[in-house]
């Protein structure tokens, strides 16, 4: 099972680390060209770490026997959903469900929806690493579109022929530094009991894989 799991994401890893190996930069004159180069792929190996998280998360979470898993590369946000968010409390959003598909004014990326079997309920997941804070601006657009998710996620469920009892969005901040408070987030010690499946010693499997592919490239300068 752990050889079909990297069979799975071993694939996504590597094609990262090829573009980060044929990656351009500029020389720093203080810095000089090796360590201009080592800064440039570690800056941008931080940023393509969030997809490896969100597809190991994924492809850990199909060998559970309760859970169905997918990617959401343009789910619906209406008007009326875009509108409501920005008037009522968190508390009030968690309450609300708006018909999905109305009114589409904008769409957006969920990483992972995943419909548990076991209590019947759709849940959507944005995937953070977690490792940083981010500004204001950031916070709010991350909370918009939590919430966007949340008033329609029961909507698409039913849309889609799931019929969930229940629906919740959450956000997963890997490794422990929450943008968004609970009981909205999640972080990594907390997944294994989230899931009711051990999700984690999987992701961390594909973080080692990572970590020695990318070190490797630093070193081969």
């Amino acid at each position: 099972m752990e050889q079909e799991f990297m069979d799975r994401v071993g694939p996504v890893i590597d094609a990262t680390i090829r573009s980060l190996a044929i990656k351009k930069f500029i020389g720093d004159p203080i810095a000089g060209d090796r360590h201009s180069r080592n800064t440039s792929i570690i800056s941008s190996a931080y940023k393509r770490h969030g997809r490896i998280l969100e597809t190991a998360l994924r492809e850990s979470l199909r060998d559970s026997n309760r859970h169905r898993v997918w990617q959401e590369g343009a789910f619906k946000v209406s008007r009326a959903a875009d509108q409501l968010v920005n008037s009522q409390s968190d508390d009030e959003c968690r309450r609300t469900t708006l018909p999905y598909g109305d009114s589409t004014i904008r769409t957006i990326q969920i990483d992972m929806i995943a419909f548990d079997d076991a209590d019947q309920t759709l849940r959507a997941y944005e995937v953070k690493r977690g490792n940083g804070k981010f500004d204001a601006g950031k916070i709010r657009s991350i909370r918009r579109d939590l919430l966007c998710a949340q008033v329609l996620l029961k909507s698409y469920g039913e849309v889609f022929k799931i019929a969930p009892v229940a629906a919740q969005s959450k956000i997963i901040f890997y490794y422990g530094i929450r943008s968004i408070p609970k009981p909205w987030s999640l972080v990594k010690e907390e997944l294994d009991e989230h899931f009711g499946y051990p999700v984690t010693p999987k992701i961390e499997q594909a973080n080692d894989y990572f970590r020695a592919k990318l070190h490797e490239l630093l070193e081969a300068a």
